[in-house]
C-alpha cells in the first residue's frame, strides 16, 4: 500500500573536486544548477595527509584526485557564491578533518552564516584509514583524541553537523566481506563512542550518539547488500540500547550516506559500469527501513581516470530518475516480512556479532588494527582468486569478453586530464598567500594550537584561530606531528614462508630456477611512492609474489622515491614494482629512474601498476619501464611470470 505522503528523496550528491579551487567551485555551481542537493568534496592527497602543495611528498599529486586546499583563501574560492548556511556539505577528509572543518567554519563566518545552522559531515574515520586508504598522520590513540575534539566541538557549536562518518566504504574496497564490513565498522563506532562518553554530560550523551553517521559501500550482489544494510540498522540499534542505554529511538537511527562500489568498475567494456552503478544503488534505496540519507554515484569511467562533468551528470540523472520518476518513495518498506530477506539478515548479524566478539577480546578496534588488516588482505586475495579461476563472473572481464569498441572513449579518451601546470600555479598562489599574511598573527595562532594540543585541550578553537590568521594546511599538520607523532600502519602482508601454493607449482618452479641462476633467492621490491594510500593492489601483488616463492620487500605506503632507491640499494632487489593509483605516475616514475641512474642501477627492470591512461602507458614504456599494468590485467599469475622472466640474468636472457 502506498503511503499517504510521498517520502522526501535522499540527498543527491556527486563526489567531486579537481585541479584548483576555482575550477572545482565552477563544477559545484554547475552541478547544483543541474539539481544536485548537496555537496561532496574531494580533496587532493596533500590536503588529506597534511602537506602543503610545495612539499616534496606532494610532487605529482597536486590537484590530481581532488582539490588542493592549502589555506583560507583556497577555501573561500572553493565555496564562492555558495551560501554555506543553506548547504549540506560532505567532506572526505580524515587526518586533517579538524583543520578543513576549521577552514569551513571560518569561511561560513565570513559569509555571515549562523554557525549553529551549518549541516554536513566530515568523514574523519582514522581506523578505516589504517586498514584501507592511508590518509592518516597520527597514531591511533592521538587520532581518536582528535576525533573526540571534533565531535565535542560540533555538539556544542554546530549541532546539526555530523562530526564523523564511520566509513565502511573503503573496507569493502579493501576486500571486506559483508560480515567484516559490518563488524569492523561497528567496532570502530564502539571505540568512538567510548571516547565520547566523557566529552558531554551523561544526560546529553544519547543525543551525541544520534549525531554519528556512517558512510557505506554497496556491491553488485544487491540482495546481500540490501540485507547488509538492514543488518546494520538492527545491530546499531542493538549496540546503542544494550551497551550505551540510549532509550530514545530517534538517537538510535542508523544514519548513513553511500557511494556505490567503485571496486566493481571495470576498465574492460566500461559502458557496463552504468548498469552496475544502477543495480548497486538499488541496494541502498529500495528498503525504506535501511534507505540511505545521501547517495553519491561514481561515474561510469572512473576505472579509466577522472570523470568529466558530463559523466558526473549522467550518474546524477540516474539518481533523479529513481527519486522523481519511479513510485519508490510512495510505499512503506518492500521487504518487511520477507522470509528470505529476514533469514539472510539474521545470518549476517550472527556472523558480525562473532567477529565483533573477536575484536572485543583483543581490546577493541584500536588494539585490533593489525588483525583486521591481515583479514582484509586475505579476503581480498580470495576475491581476486575467485575472479581469476572464473568462480566469480565479471562480465567483460572473464566472461563475454568479445566486444565492440566503445564510442564513449573516443576523442578525448573518455576522461578528464588535469593540466600538469596546475601544480606550479597552485604553488605560486601558495607563495603569494604566505607573502601577504601577517606572520606575527600566524606564529601566535600556531603557538596557541601547539599549547592546546600539548595540554590535551580541544584543538578546534585554536585551529579556527589559525585558519583565520592565515596558517596553511602543512603548518597545521606539522604541529600535530610535533605533539602526537606519526604512524605507519600495518601492511597486512606476511613476509615469512607461505603455505599457499595450490595452483602455483609452475611459477614456483620458475622462481626456483631463476633463483638458482641468480645465485640467490629472487628479490622483488614492491613500492608505493608519493601519497597514494590505496594499497590493495600492492598488497595483493606482494602476497602473490610471496606465495610464488619470491623474497619480497614491501614497506607499505607513503614513501619517497629516494627512500625506495635506498631500499633497492640495501636489498639488492632484482625487480622493482611501483604501484601508483593517484595520477602521479609520470613524475614519480621519472624521479625513480633519475635516482636509480645516479646510483648506477639502471640495469634493474621496473614494472608499474595503476589507473594509467593508454597515452601515459606509452610514455612510461618509452621512459624505459619494462611492463605497465592497469585494472584490466587481473590475472596475477601472468604478472608473476613476467616478474620471473624480467629477473632472468642478462647473459642467460640474451641467449
Amino acid at each position: 500500500m502506498s503511503t499517504e505522503k510521498k517520502d522526501e528523496p535522499w540527498l543527491i550528491r556527486t563526489y567531486a573536486g579537481h585541479s584548483t579551487a576555482k575550477a572545482s567551485n565552477e563544477l559545484y555551481l554547475s552541478n547544483l544548477d543541474k539539481g544536485q542537493t548537496g555537496l561532496s568534496v574531494a580533496f587532493d592527497l596533500p590536503t588529506q595527509t597534511g602537506y602543503d602543495s610545495d612539499h616534496t611528498l606532494s610532487r605529482g599529486e597536486v590537484g590530481k584526485v581532488g582539490v588542493p586546499i592549502s589555506h583560507l583563501g583556497d577555501m573561500r574560492t572553493l565555496f564562492n557564491q555558495i551560501p554555506l548556511e543553506n548547504m549540506n556539505t560532505s567532506m572526505t577528509i580524515n587526518a586533517t578533518a579538524p583543520w578543513l572543518l576549521a577552514l569551513y567554519v571560518a569561511v561560513a563566518e565570513e559569509q555571515g552564516a549562523n554557525i549553529s545552522a551549518l549541516k554536513g559531515t566530515v568523514q574523519n574515520d582514522l581506523v578505516k584509514e589504517y586498514l584501507s586508504r592511508g590518509t592518516y598522520i597520527c597514531p591511533p590513540k592521538a587520532s581518536m583524541k582528535l576525533i573526540g575534539d571534533v565531535a565535542e566541538y560540533c555538539f556544542n557549536n554546530i549541532p546539526k553537523w555530523n562530526p564523523m562518518n564511520i566509513c565502511s566504504y573503503h573496507l569493502q574496497e579493501a576486500g571486506a566481506t559483508p560480515e567484516q564490513e559490518l563488524a569492523y565498522a561497528l567496532a570502530t563506532a564502539i571505540s568512538v563512542l567510548d571516547e565520547l562518553k566523557t566529552r558531554v554530560p551523561k544526560t546529553e550523551f544519547p543525543e551525541l550518539c544520534g549525531r554519528l553517521s556512517f558512510f557505506v559501500n554497496a556491491g553488485i550482489r544487491f540482495v546481500t547488500e540490501i540485507c547488509k544494510m538492514r543488518a546494520f540498522v538492527d545491530l546499531w540499534d542493538e549496540i546503542l540500547i544494550k551497551r550505551y542505554n540510549v532509550e530514545n529511538p530517534k538517537f538510535r537511527r542508523f544514519r548513513y550516506g553511500v557511494q556505490v562500489n567503485s571496486l566493481g568498475l571495470t576498465e574492460q567494456q566500461p559502458e557496463n559500469n552504468v548498469y552496475r552503478i544502477l543495480i548497486e544503488m538499488l541496494a541502498v534505496t529500495l528498503s525504506k527501513k535501511a534507505r540511505a540519507r545521501a547517495v553519491q554515484l561514481p561515474a561510469w569511467n572512473e576505472a579509466l581516470g577522472l570523470p568529466r562533468p558530463w559523466d558526473q551528470q549522467w550518474s546524477m540523472r540516474m539518481q533523479q530518475i529513481m527519486a522523481f520518476e519511479t513510485d519508490l518513495l510512495e510505499y512503506e518498506d518492500l521487504f518487511d516480512g520477507n522470509q528470505v530477506i529476514d533469514t539472510k539478515v539474521e545470518d549476517l548479524k550472527a556472523s558480525a556479532r562473532f567477529e565483533l566478539e573477536a575484536i572485543e577480546t583483543q581490546g577493541g578496534a584500536l588494539n585490533s588494527i593489525e588483525y583486521m588488516k591481515s583479514r582484509l588482505v586475505e579476503s581480498n586475495s580470495d576475491r581476486l582468486q575467485n575472479i581469476e579461476s572464473n568462480q566469480t563472473t565479471v562480465v567483460g572481464v572473464n566472461k563475454f569478453t568479445n566486444t565492440e569498441k566503445s564510442p564513449l572513449v573516443s576523442g578525448d579518451g573518455g576522461i578528464m586530464v588535469v593540466d600538469p601546470l596546475v601544480e606550479k600555479d597552485q604553488i605560486d598562489r601558495l607563495n603569494l598567500w604566505r607573502s601577504k599574511r601577517d606572520e606575527g598573527l600566524v606564529n601566535e595562532a600556531l603557538l596557541n594550537l601547539r599549547e592546546a594540543a600539548s595540554e590535551g585541550r580541544n584543538i578546534m578553537p585554536s585551529s579556527i584561530q589559525a585558519a583565520k590568521a592565515g596558517a596553511t594546511t602543512g603548518e597545521w599538520a606539522q604541529e600535530m606531528r610535533k605533539i602526537y607523532g606519526e604512524y605507519r600502519g600495518p601492511t597486512g602482508v606476511a613476509t615469512g614462508i607461505s603455505n599457499k601454493t595450490e595452483g602455483l607449482e609452475e611459477i614456483r618452479s620458475a622462481v626456483d630456477a631463476v633463483s638458482d641462476r641468480l645465485g640467490e633467492r629472487l628479490k622483488f621490491l614492491i613500492g608505493k611512492p608519493g601519497l597514494d594510500g590505496h594499497s590493495n593492489g600492492a598488497e595483493q601483488i606482494a602476497s602473490r609474489a610471496r606465495d610464488c616463492g619470491m623474497n619480497i620487500e614491501y614497506q607499505g605506503i607513503r614513501l619517497t622515491p629516494q627512500e625506495l632507491v635506498e631500499t633497492v640499494k640495501k636489498t639488492k632487489s632484482h625487480v622493482i614494482g611501483l604501484s601508483i593509483l593517484s595520477g602521479s605516475h609520470i613524475p614519480l616514475v621519472q624521479d625513480m629512474i633519475n635516482l636509480l641512474a645516479q646510483e648506477g642501477l639502471t640495469n634493474i627492470p621496473i614494472v608499474v601498476g595503476g589507473i594509467i591512461p593508454e597515452e601515459d602507458e606509452v610514455k612510461l614504456l618509452k621512459m624505459g619501464i619494462s611492463k605497465v599494468y592497469t585494472p584490466k590485467d587481473f590475472e596475477m599469475n601472468t604478472i608473476m611470470m613476467d616478474i620471473v622472466n624480467l629477473a632472468e640474468p642478462k647473459e642467460i636472457a640474451a641467449e
